[in-house]
């Protein structure tokens, strides 16, 4: 091999400190690398299985989240069903008190007609009275008692048919 320009025992010496160069890289340099790759592995595994909790639990909140929004809408359309049942109350009442009101006033108003075509009678009678009287004293042509005469016709009136009431 020296014909070639190898020299044995360099060769060995050089084999043997590349043997020691190995040795020495895989104790310092080898084993750290992989424990920091074993660590990085580890932590991107975790990362990986937080990411996938916080999706899962991303998804149960979603979850949670539709149904309250559905509890709200059902809710909201109870809400509105009360209120126009509440609605057609109000319509109801006010429409049974504008009723009782209108014929409150109807009964007031023929009580009020029935006094005034009462009075308008009494004071028919009392002119008629007051004609008769006069016109009697016409006829006589002499001064009678009034209030005579007013009891003669009274009398008269009632017995007559479609006398006083």
């Amino acid at each position: 091999m020296e014909d070639i320009g190898i020299s044995v025992p360099g060769l060995v010496a050089q084999l043997i400190n590349f043997g020691i160069l190995l040795l020495l890289l895989y104790f310092v340099l080898y084993k750290p690398i992989l424990r920091i790759f074993n660590e990085r592995s580890n932590r991107i595994k975790e990362g990986m299985e937080q990411a996938e909790e916080i999706k899962r639990k991303m998804a149960q909140t979603e979850e949670q989240v539709r149904q309250q929004m559905e509890a709200v809408r059902k809710e909201g359309q109870n809400i509105l069903a009360q209120a126009g049942q509440v609605g057609e109350q109000i319509k109801e009442e006010a429409r049974r008190e504008a009723r009782q009101e209108t014929e409150t006033i109807i009964a007031r108003a023929r009580l009020e007609i029935e006094r005034e075509r009462d009075e308008a009678i009494a004071e028919l009678r009392r002119q008629f009275v007051d004609l008769a009287i006069v016109a009697a004293e016409k006829v006589i042509a002499e001064t009678l008692d009034k209030e005579k005469h007013r009891r003669l016709i009274d009398e008269v009136l009632e017995k007559a048919p479609g006398g006083r009431d």
